[in-house]
């Protein structure tokens, strides 16, 4: 299992600046973890943290979403930390088009591997892409998630499984604002709160943020999933689709381990 160094990520000034923010260790010595605002601190003697890296377009991330919530339901008292990795972030707007060819092929193997289903609505985009007006781009649903987060953050794997079920069942474009206006309704979210943070730089920055936390995180691809268990160790646990039993077992080994140490 491949074990991570905050040492090695952060390098050894002790601290290192992502964006406009800052990631600071202090004689503290705590943990990475995440929060609500527009920096990410270390905390004394936290408890063990997962961080599961995802994106909203990730087509094996939809089908992993299943086997996430299950570790979630099957650890309650886990705290789990859902980062968006802005897999699809082109200078310039780039139509499905240039990838329907692919997906096409890739979401029956998806289907297959995990058990989930690709709704027709958002099958139709990827079979008749010269008709399709969509324009992937990873940001507007990472800044729905970072707002979502600050408002229940114990509920942020629910959100995020929301967003990728509205795109690749319900076939809703996550660059309209109108595609989460259901789901604001189904969380009693008030709407021109949301629409008003959705388009502030606050959380603009803290989603751009994420995108580059993932990267000092050395995530090449998603789904990810890594286990914090102290102030510089990260265990990676999935690098890719894992199913349930294979991941239960990974952390269930790390956690033994770590009592052991206690």
């Amino acid at each position: 299992m491949i074990v991570l160094s905050i040492d090695k990520i952060a390098g050894k000034n002790n601290k290192f600046s992502l964006n406009a923010h800052a990631v600071h260790r202090d004689s503290r010595q705590g943990s990475l973890r995440p929060f609500t605002g527009s920096s990410y601190f270390y905390s004394k003697s936290p408890k063990m943290r997962l961080y599961y890296c995802y994106d909203a377009y990730c087509g094996w991330c939809y089908g992993f979403s299943t086997v996430i919530r299950k570790i979630q339901e099957t650890n309650p008292a886990l705290q789990i930390e859902v980062l968006s990795g802005g897999m699809i972030l082109p200078e310039k707007p780039v139509h499905i088009g240039a990838t329907a060819g692919y997906i096409r092929k890739a979401y029956k193997t998806v289907e297959e591997y995990t058990g989930i289903q690709f709704g027709e609505d958002y099958l139709w985009h990827i079979e008749h892409p010269d008709l399709s007006d969509w324009y992937p781009n990873s940001e507007k649903p990472a800044i729905a998630l970072c707002i979502f987060k600050e408002l229940f953050p114990g509920k942020q794997l629910d959100f995020a499984s929301d967003l990728q079920y509205a795109l690749h069942y319900e076939g809703r474009d996550l660059t309209d604002d109108e595609a989460y206006r259901h789901i604001l309704e189904k969380y009693g979210i008030d709407a021109d709160d949301f629409y008003s943070k959705l388009k502030s730089d606050q959380y603009k920055d803290q989603a751009h943020y994420e995108f580059s936390l993932v990267k000092q995180l050395q995530v090449t691809g998603y789904p990810t999933v890594l286990l914090q268990v102290s102030d510089h160790k990260f265990h990676l646990l999935a690098r890719g689709y894992t199913d349930y039993d294979t991941l239960q077992a990974r952390l269930q080994a790390v956690l033994a381990e770590q009592a052991q140490q206690q």
